[in-house]
């Protein structure tokens, strides 16, 4: 699973690809050159967006787990408490 680490790397590799894509615009741009690098940035882009998703899932999954085994525990626990009170 990609990690916040490989998204701080994509979001560098961003950085550059709108650097040089300011470069070419300023210069005579050439069309070629700038769909190239709206592609990549584009690719880049959806790179970062699945990571977050990815992660997002995990930690969501894992919430509900911990959600889950909460409410049994004490769903458990108040069917103790009851049982004892009726002793």
């Amino acid at each position: 699973m990609a990690s916040l680490k490989d998204v701080e790397k994509v979001a560098d590799d961003l950085t550059s690809l709108v650097d040089e894509l300011r470069k070419e615009l300023q210069n005579s741009p050439n069309f070629d050159k700038l769909v190239q690098l709206a592609d990549q940035i584009s690719e880049r882009a959806d790179e970062a967006a699945g990571t977050f998703s990815t992660v997002n899932e995990a930690l969501m999954s894992r919430i509900k787990e911990i959600q889950d085994s909460g409410s049994s525990s004490s769903r458990s626990s108040s069917g103790s408490a009851r049982a004892k009170a009726r002793a």
